[in-house]
C-alpha cells in the first residue's frame, strides 16, 4: 500500500506503508519499480515489515534477485527499520547490509531521518 510521495532532501520519494501485502518474490518488484516510474520518484522507502522473510534469508536469493531488478530499472530502495533480529542471525547478511549501504542504489536504515540524513549526504 502507497503512503505517498514526499520530498526529502530534495530527491522524490515513493513511501509505502508499513501495512500491505508482504514482497515475497522476484515478480513483486515490478510493482515498485512501475509506481516510482509513474510518480517520477527516485527512490523508493520500503518498511522492513513488507519484506518476506525469504528476503533476509540470503540463500533464497530473493534479495539478490530483486535488488538486481531495481538496478537494472535505476530504481533506488531504501529499507526502512530494525532489521538487528536478522543480522544477528546471519553474517552474509551483515556483510550485504554493509556493502549495499556503501553503495548508491540500496540502502538499510533504521527510520526515515536516518534515510533523509543519507539523502542529504549522498554525493548525487
Amino acid at each position: 500500500m502507497l503512503e505517498g510521495i514526499s520530498t526529502l532532501a530534495g530527491t522524490r520519494v515513493l513511501v509505502y506503508a508499513a501495512q500491505g501485502p508482504l514482497l515475497a518474490q522476484e515478480r513483486d518488484a515490478n510493482d515498485l519499480i512501475a509506481e516510482a516510474g509513474v510518480h517520477e520518484a527516485t527512490w523508493v522507502a520500503l518498511p522492513a515489515e513488507r519484506l518476506h522473510e525469504d528476503f533476509f534469508r540470503l540463500d533464497t536469493r530473493l534479495a539478490g534477485a530483486m535488488l538486481q531488478k531495481f538496478v537494472n530499472y535505476g530504481v533506488r530502495v531504501a529499507v526502512i527499520g530494525n532489521i538487528d533480529a536478522w543480522l544477528e542471525r546471519s553474517k552474509a547478511l551483515r556483510d550485504f547490509a554493509h556493502e549495499t549501504n556503501r553503495g548508491a542504489m540500496f540502502w538499510f536504515v533504521g527510520d526515515m531521518a536516518a534515510f533523509e540524513h543519507k539523502l542529504q549526504n549522498f554525493p548525487d
